[in-house]
């Protein structure tokens, strides 16, 4: 028999890491497999044409399993198109801010929502413009002014900050044959508070991760992160397809105060490459 849950509830859960409703909270160790996984929403924030950005993450309860749902009845985004950018590969723990929505500068008191169903367990988020999500993505965490590093995934193409970040491609790629992949980057400073950077006089440098996003096999990546300096810089990894078509990779720029990101989303952007595989 499957569970649902939906609504404000999730939005709370959310904050707990997500935790079922029928889970204890933190009381119970963490499973290797087996468990399930919940769409979060992350909150709002405002683009400079006026638009807003919704930003969703997500929640795989497993310590190590990775989770695969491909875009469709198990996994959609509505209303309007199935597929909105979510992805379709669900790595270990908790994962902030992994894309964003955008909708209109009159989208009032409308929601979007994110269902999951995985393990006969489906889990439905809304996201909306309520006053109390509004997140500090783009203008800096707290006031700090520390915003996200800028994206390129050409030398002289559009740049992207923040969790909706930059897509580009479609990149071509043979599978079981490594490509290359390439981004530039570059970011304010001013996250050079850290421990990382203290006494060295330069900014810590923008850090990346590489990911799968969408696609119907596995990808590898090598190496599978990476580093630009603050000032600007390319980055060149390689990434290795399992089987033919459409795939989505992300890469994750993080500034020097993040690690593993956080609910004020202002110190990282994503990166989205498409990439067609024969």
């Amino acid at each position: 028999m499957s569970r649902v849950v939906t609504g404000m509830a999730l939005v709370v859960l959310s904050c707990v890491l997500s935790m079922p409703l029928s889970a204890q909270l933190p009381f119970t160790s963490a499973k290797a497999s087996g468990d399930t996984v919940s769409p979060a929403y992350e909150g709002w924030y405002r683009n400079p044409d006026g638009t807003y950005t919704l930003s969703f993450g997500y929640y795989n309860r497993n310590t190590s399993e990775v989770i695969e749902i491909p875009i469709g009845k198990n996994n959609f985004v509505s209303p309007g198109a199935p597929n909105q950018g979510q992805p379709s590969e669900f790595q270990p723990r908790r994962h902030w801010g992994v894309f964003g929505v955008k909708v209109p500068a009159d989208f009032g008191k409308k929601e979007v929502v994110w269902t999951l169903t995985f393990r006969d367990v489906t889990y439905a988020i809304p996201g909306s413009l309520h006053q109390n999500w509004q997140i500090d993505a783009l203008e800096g965490e707290a006031g700090s002014g520390n915003t996200p590093p800028a994206l390129r995934f050409s030398e002289s193409g559009p740049e992207g900050r923040g969790p909706f970040g930059i897509t580009a491609g479609p990149l071509a790629a043979t599978a079981g044959q490594p490509v290359a992949l390439s981004v530039w980057g570059k970011d304010d400073g001013k996250g050079g508070m850290s421990i990382a950077s203290s006494g060295r006089g330069t900014p810590a440098p923008v850090t990346l991760a590489w990911f799968k996003h969408q696609g119907p096999g596995k990808v590898s990546f090598e190496p599978a992160t990476g580093r630009i300096a603050a000032a600007g810089g390319q980055a060149t990894s390689s990434a290795t397809f399992s089987a033919p078509g459409e795939y989505i990779v992300r890469v994750r720029a993080n500034d020097s105060t993040v690690a593993g990101a956080g609910h004020a989303q202002c110190c990282w952007t994503n990166g989205f490459l498409k990439v067609t595989v024969k």
